[in-house]
């Protein structure tokens, strides 16, 4: 369970919070990309993840070396919309290769390119940039999908406006591909707010908000999510593929409406 996760369950009444059930992979069906390092380097690998044992990997994960604590954990972890992988490139010995996920000038794009390109979906539908970035998947029709349908849900009686916010997790972790292209994972953060279209109107918090909102009604609400993503990009001058992400709510805030008698949006 994520802290996000969490926190939005101990904002629940009692009665509706669900079991937790902890998510396990199969180590037996796991596939890992180990990469050479040399002293000095950050290590890190990546495992393509199943649920169930002989099943195809439904997540990707990156696990990092953490010196400090002398320790491993769990850095990122993307849900993956198809089973079929990219083929990652092995040496002779079965060794991955890393490289640069920045400032990359051998591939298409890097992850400060992709991130903005992901943002765009949710803050425009891929009018700027997205479309531009990313050939159409299941992923990035899913991001503009959120996009269209969220910025209508109101209709005339309020707005909904996403845009990028400050993204505390900039590591980002590549892998070379036997194309010669790369497999990126990174990680975004995007606001979403709502905000009634005049006054006298107000938003009711949904209990899954209690945690932040504790049921108080608004004028606006900011809600931010903490996403990673998971990207193939190609070394020529040709789109990127989102091949997943996962998104959680980790914020919600707005004003207080006041204690007048208001109609509900």
């Amino acid at each position: 369970m994520s802290v996000s996760d969490y926190t939005e369950t101990e904002g629940l009444p009692k009665a509706d919070r669900k079991p937790y059930k902890p998510w396990s992979y199969d180590i037996s069906s796991a596939k890992l990309y180990i990469p050479r390092f040399t002293a000095g380097q950050d290590r890190w690998f990546a495992a393509a993840l199943s649920g169930e044992k002989g099943k195809d990997p439904s997540r990707i994960a990156v696990f990092a070396e953490r010196p400090k604590d002398k320790r491993w954990e769990m850095s990122a972890v993307v849900d993956l919309d198809s089973t079929k992988l990219p083929d990652i490139a092995l040496d002779g010995s079965g060794y991955a290769t890393a490289v640069a996920a920045t400032g990359n000038k051998q591939l298409a794009a890097d992850a400060d390119v992709l991130r903005t390109a992901v943002i765009d979906n949710f803050a425009t539908g891929g009018t700027n940039t997205g479309a531009k970035v990313f050939d159409p998947t299941k992923a990035s029709k899913q991001q503009i999908k959120v996009h269209e349908e969220t910025t209508r849900k109101f209709g005339k009686l309020g707005t909904t406006t996403f845009a990028g916010g400050t993204n505390r997790f900039k590591d980002a972790y590549a892998l070379k591909t036997a194309d010669g292209g790369a497999l990126l994972l990174f990680a975004h953060t995007h606001t979403q707010t709502d905000a009634v279209a005049h006054s006298g109107l107000q938003i009711n918090p949904d209990k899954d908000d209690n945690a932040w909102l504790h049921g108080i009604p608004r004028t606006s609400v900011t809600y931010t999510f903490v996403c990673a993503d998971a990207a193939t990009v190609p070394t020529k001058a040709a789109p990127s593929r989102l091949i997943g992400y996962k998104c959680a709510r980790t914020d919600a805030s707005g004003p207080p409406v006041g204690s007048a008698r208001t109609d509900r949006a």
